[in-house]
C-alpha cells in the first residue's frame, strides 16, 4: 500500500512538471504570482498570531508580578455599566481585571494583612508618643518659630491638638506633580457601586496637598492623626460649628498601616450595596512609618454633633437590649415602637446590615468585643485589655462602636472597620449573628452570584497605593478567597435556619 501510493505521487508529480513546461509564458507566471501571494498570506497570518500570542505572554508575566495592568483588556460584559456616576478618566485607555482560573491549593494569607512583629500599643494613652511626632516634626523640614508646634485647647479643656505645618518640598504625593491620580479610572464612568461623591472623595484623599498634620486626642480617648487639606471649608464643617476647632476645612484621618483591611471593608460595603461606611484609600506618606501605606478615611464632622469633645454619637446598647430591640422589630413599617419596649432610634434593618458586613470582615470590636463567640488569640484587643473573661454575664456586655449621624439618627455608620483575613472556618464568630431573622436581598444576590470576585477585583484595582501594597493581583485573590469562602458558610447558615432574603430600602 505504501509503495503503490509513493508510484501515484511520484507519477502526478512528472505528469504536473511536464504539463507546467508544456504551458505558455502568459499562464507560467499566472500560476507562479498566485502560489507566491498564498505563501506570503500564510507568512503574515503567522507573524500576526505569534506576536499576540508573546503580548499576552508579556502581560501576564507583569500582572503575576503585582504589576500595572494598562495593557490588559477584557470581554465587555465585565466593562462599566450604564447609570454609573460620572468621572473624568486618570488613563489615556479602557482597561480592567479579567478573571483567573481557580487555584486548588488553600492560600496562606496571614503574612498579607499583618506583619510579622506587631507593637503593642497602650490603650488609653496617645497611640503616637511624644517622640514619634517631635520625629515628624523634624522629617517635616525646619520649622520656624511662628509655626512651631502649639497646643489648642478647646473652651471645654478636654480636648486639644498639635498642629506642624507640611511644606510644599516635603510633598505627600510625588504622583501628585506628575499629573496622575493614584486613583485609576479609565473610562467616563466608574463601576455602578460608587457615587460621584465617592469618586471625588477618594480623589481628595489621594491626591490632595497637605497643608498641616495634627495630632487629636479627648479625654482617655487614643489620640489619631489628622490633615488638613488646601481646600476650602467642607459642607459637613459649615453645619456642625463646634467640630470646626479640630478641622477648619477638608481632613482626613490617618490610621496606621496595619489597619489597611479598613480599605478593603470600604469597597467590599459599597460592591454589597450597604452604603455605610465612608470612603478609605491608602496613601504614602514619606515622613509616616518608613513611607509605608497608610489608610486615609474622611473625617466626619457628622459624627460629633456636640463638639469632640463630647464625644461620637453613639447608640448605648447592651446585648440583653440588642436582642430585645431584634424582637420588637424596631422603627419597621416606620411604626414608632412603645415607649416600654427599650427601642433605640435605629432602625430593624440595620442590625441585619452590620451583621453581615461584620461576619464577613469578622470584625468582633462592635458586637462582640469581648470574643464570646470566637476563640481568640493573645495579640487580639479583648485578650490584652483582660475583657475576653467578661463572657459569663452575656446580656451586661456593652456594645460598643455603634455609631450614627445626628440627622440620620435611623441609619448606622460603620467606623473602625477592622477586618481579620486569618481567621479559619472553623473558628468564625457567629455570635455576630445571634438574632438576625432578615438579610438584604441585594447584598446576597452579590455573594449567590459569581460576580463578587470579578465586581471587588474591578473596585480595589482603582486604587493603585493599596493594590500594590497587597502584592497586587495575587495579594488581592488571596484576600478574596477568604471572603468567598465565608460567604459560603453565611450562605449555608441561612439555608439552615430558615432566614429570610428581603429587599431593606432604608
Amino acid at each position: 500500500m505504501g509503495k503503490s501510493l509513493f508510484r501515484w505521487l511520484c507519477f502526478s508529480c512528472r505528469r504536473l512538471n511536464t504539463s507546467f513546461r508544456r504551458c505558455p509564458l502568459s499562464k507560467k507566471s499566472l500560476v507562479i504570482v498566485i502560489v507566491c501571494v498564498v505563501y506570503l498570506f500564510f507568512v503574515v497570518s503567522h507573524v500576526v498570531h505569534w506576536q499576540q500570542l508573546r503580548h499576552i505572554w508579556v502581560v501576564k508575566d507583569n500582572f503575576g508580578r503585582g504589576g500595572g495592568l494598562d495593557t490588559l483588556r477584557i470581554p465587555h460584559s465585565v466593562s462599566v455599566q450604564i447609570g454609573a456616576a460620572a468621572a473624568v478618566p486618570t488613563r489615556s485607555n479602557v482597561v480592567y481585571v479579567t478573571l483567573k482560573s481557580k487555584r486548588h491549593k488553600p492560600t496562606n494569607i496571614r503574612g498579607t494583612v499583618r506583619p510579622k512583629v506587631r507593637r503593642k500599643v497602650r490603650r488609653g494613652k496617645s497611640a503616637f508618643s511624644h517622640s514619634k511626632f517631635g520625629q515628624l516634626e523634624q522629617d517635616a523640614g525646619q520649622i520656624t518659630d511662628n509655626f512651631a508646634p502649639k497646643t489648642r485647647r478647646s473652651q471645654t479643656g478636654d480636648a486639644h491638638y498639635k498642629s506642624v505645618v507640611i511644606t510644599r518640598e516635603f510633598d505627600t504625593n510625588p504622583q501628585a506633580d506628575s499629573g496622575i491620580s493614584s486613583i485609576r479610572i479609565y473610562s467616563l464612568r466608574t463601576p455602578p457601586w460608587f457615587s460621584a461623591q465617592d469618586v471625588r472623595t477618594m480623589r481628595f484623599l489621594t491626591d490632595t496637598k497637605i497643608l498641616r498634620i495634627k495630632e487629636v486626642s479627648h479625654g482617655d480617648s487614643p489620640s489619631f492623626l489628622m490633615f488638613e487639606a488646601e481646600t476650602n471649608v467642607s459642607p459637613t464643617s459649615q453645619k456642625h460649628g463646634t467640630s470646626n476647632e479640630v478641622c477648619k476645612g477638608q481632613c482626613g484621618i490617618i490610621s496606621s498601616p496595619v489597619d489597611t483591611s479598613e480599605v478593603f471593608a470600604f469597597h467590599l460595603d459599597r460592591v454589597l450595596a450597604l452604603n455605610r461606611t465612608s470612603p478609605a484609600v491608602s496613601r504614602k506618606f514619606n515622613f509616616l512609618h518608613d513611607g509605608q501605606p497608610c489608610p486615609v478615611a474622611l473625617w466626619d464632622a457628622s459624627l460629633f454633633p456636640s463638639g469632640l469633645t463630647a464625644g461620637v454619637s453613639a447608640v448605648s446598647l447592651t446585648w440583653g437590649e440588642y436582642q430585645s430591640s431584634l424582637k420588637e422589630r424596631c422603627w419597621l413599617k416606620n411604626v414608632s415602637p412603645k415607649p416600654s419596649s427599650g427601642c433605640s432610634a435605629v432602625h430593624h434593618y440595620e442590625w441585619s446590615k452590620l451583621a453581615l458586613f461584620d461576619f464577613l470582615l469578622q470584625i468582633y470590636n462592635r458586637l462582640d468585643q469581648n470574643c464570646c463567640g470566637f476563640k481568640p488569640r493573645k495579640q487580639d484587643a479583648c485578650v490584652e485589655q483582660g475583657r475576653h473573661t467578661g463572657c459569663g454575664e452575656q446580656d451586661r456586655i456593652r456594645l460598643a462602636n455603634i455609631i450614627c449621624r445626628v440627622d440620620e439618627t435611623r441609619q448606622l455608620v460603620f467606623t473602625k472597620n477592622k477586618g481579620f483575613f486569618d481567621r479559619n472556618e472553623d473558628n468564625l464568630d457567629f455570635r455576630l449573628l445571634e438574632g438576625i431573622k432578615e438579610f438584604p436581598e441585594e447584598a446576597l444576590s452579590v455573594l449567590r452570584s459569581s460576580r463578587l470576585r470579578e465586581k471587588l477585583l474591578q473596585s480595589l484595582f482603582m486604587d493603585q497605593t493599596y493594590w500594590d501594597s497587597q502584592g497586587g493581583r495575587q495579594g488581592i485573590d488571596k484576600l478574596i478567597d477568604v471572603i468567598e469562602r465565608r460567604a459560603k458558610v453565611l450562605l449555608n447558615y441561612i439555608n439552615t435556619h430558615g432566614i429570610k432574603v428581603i429587599t431593606m430600602n432604608v
